[in-house]
């Protein structure tokens, strides 16, 4: 296989906190448990005024993304997000 190193690509990013208004839209968390397949650790869970228990997510390519607790949010250019967790963020990016 060939080796190739990533491109420079000038992001913008947020470590993710509710309220700021980064995300795309909330999932109730009742819906994802039963999606299967999501690895639920972590997960950020909001609780509403009427006792319900909603996951923000982003929308890209591959579907919806859910936010776990430390995720950053990038946004690229063309305005596609991605999340990123808190631990890779740091080696993957640098501020400028």
């Amino acid at each position: 296989m060939k080796r190739y190193q990533r491109i420079p690509l000038e992001v913008t990013a947020e470590e993710y906190a509710p309220g700021k208004g980064i995300e795309d839209g909330f999932e109730l968390y009742s819906n994802v448990i039963t999606h299967g397949g999501l690895v639920l650790d972590g997960l950020v869970k909001i609780t509403r005024e009427d006792g319900t228990i909603v996951c923000p997510y982003v929308r890209n390519r591959r579907g919806l993304v859910f936010i776990k607790e430390g995720d950053y949010i990038i946004c690229e250019e063309g305005r596609e997000k991605h999340v990123c967790g808190g631990d890779k963020f740091h080696q993957r990016f640098k501020p400028i």
